[in-house]
């Protein structure tokens, strides 16, 4: 996969104001279910990282361990950011599709 390519879509998802950032609004958006795609930092803490993945796997919400806090926060012109909800259908269909070429 070309990482270059998840981060720009990333990017723009997040100027079309797709993306939630943060733990705690991410799992509301979990328990809304307007969370299609859930990103997780790979240095993500252990505590929010069990959290996040139990909430997904309950609401069966799709997530992947992709990236570093650094590189995902730069990616939305933000600072680091360990854990991101995708809240449009079609960018999460793309961006799923990318993180399962491997």
């Amino acid at each position: 996969m070309n990482n270059d390519q998840f981060f720009q879509l990333l990017g723009l998802a997040t100027r079309a104001r797709k993306v939630v950032t943060g733990e705690e609004l991410v799992v509301k958006e979990i328990q809304r279910g307007n969370a299609k795609l859930v990103i997780l930092s790979t240095d993500a803490a252990h505590n929010s990282r069990k959290r996040i993945q139990d909430k997904c796997t309950y609401y069966n919400v799709e997530y992947h361990v992709f990236g570093n806090r650094y590189e995902l926060g730069h990616a939305i012109g933000k600072e680091a950011r360990v854990v991101l909800a995708i809240t449009d259908s079609g960018f999460a269909k793309k961006m799923s599709s990318l993180l399962n070429e491997n």
